[in-house]
């Protein structure tokens, strides 16, 4: 039976196929065994393999042996329900991921927008609880500058003179500040500032077109628009407020196996995370 290049499992009434080696991939577990006829629960009933356990947890337990890694809906909830049946799967290495929740659990990620417009300028703070996403939201915008003659508030982007790209003033790690508009310097010169936010490919000096901009560059990359509010009147500051789920960075089981070793597993982030 060990021989057999495919299996066909019939868990709780759900049918599975697979690949003998997917189930080998832990030579300790049941499932390995089962393939030797060495563990009675599972039963071979017309050459399918028969156990009588949930076959919805189970869909799981095989992407996870068909991956090594562990990736769940983001509303799933079933936490200990699954790691009792990577128990009785003897699927330990499993069992132990899912016995840290906070690891595979979604997170709620908070944006916050902060606008305001002074004169001809317009000025923008993002705070946001996840580093990694206010990072990646900085890597998306710049700020480009030039001394212009007789421009304002609405000309369009010059084409003359060509402009310089300034970086993003960086408080911290979860929050950024920008601007655009213009600015007098001498005479009729004006100091422009543009914002271009990756992946439109305008430059834009209108504070309103900007926010415009960054609020559906948000919405399209997940974000739930929550609230609106003005915090202050004085100085006519708005801040919007966003949130959305994030799903939790892959955890991965890496199996060593050595000759005449059943194989050691341990279990990596699949790649790193910043903002805890």
């Amino acid at each position: 039976m060990s021989n057999r290049e495919v299996v066909v499992l019939s868990v709780g009434g759900v049918r599975f196929v697979t690949r003998a080696s997917t189930l080998q991939q832990f030579p300790e577990s049941r499932l390995a065994r089962m393939l030797n006829n060495d563990d009675r629960e599972f039963k071979l009933v017309n050459g399918e393999f028969f156990v009588d356990r949930d076959g919805t947890l189970f869909s799981y337990i095989m992407d996870f042996l068909r991956t090594l890694q562990v990736s769940l809906p983001t509303d799933f909830s079933d936490y200990q329900r699954l790691q009792r049946e990577a128990e009785f799967y003897g699927l330990y290495p499993l069992a132990d991921l899912l016995s840290q929740e906070h690891l595979l659990k979604p997170r709620l990620e908070i944006l916050e927008v902060r606008f305001s417009v002074q004169e001809m300028q317009a000025f923008f703070r993002i705070f946001g609880s996840c580093s990694t996403t206010v990072e990646t939201l900085a890597e998306q915008i710049t700020v480009f500058t030039g001394q212009q003659s007789g421009q304002s508030w609405n000309s369009p982007f010059p084409s003359q003179k060509p402009l310089i790209p300034l970086p993003l003033e960086r408080p911290s790690h979860h929050d950024m500040v920008f601007q655009c508009g213009t600015d007098y310097s001498a005479g009729d010169q004006f100091v422009a500032r543009y914002v271009s936010i990756k992946p439109d490919n305008r430059k834009l000096i209108n504070g309103t077109n900007v926010l415009g901009l960054l609020l559906d560059t948000l919405l399209k990359d997940g974000f739930r628009l929550v609230s609106t509010r003005t915090v202050s009147s004085e100085e006519k500051v708005e801040c919007y407020s966003f949130e959305r789920m994030k799903r939790p960075a892959g955890l991965t089981i890496t199996v060593n196996q050595t000759p005449g070793s059943s194989g050691v597993a341990q279990a990596k982030r699949s790649q790193a995370q910043k903002g805890k």
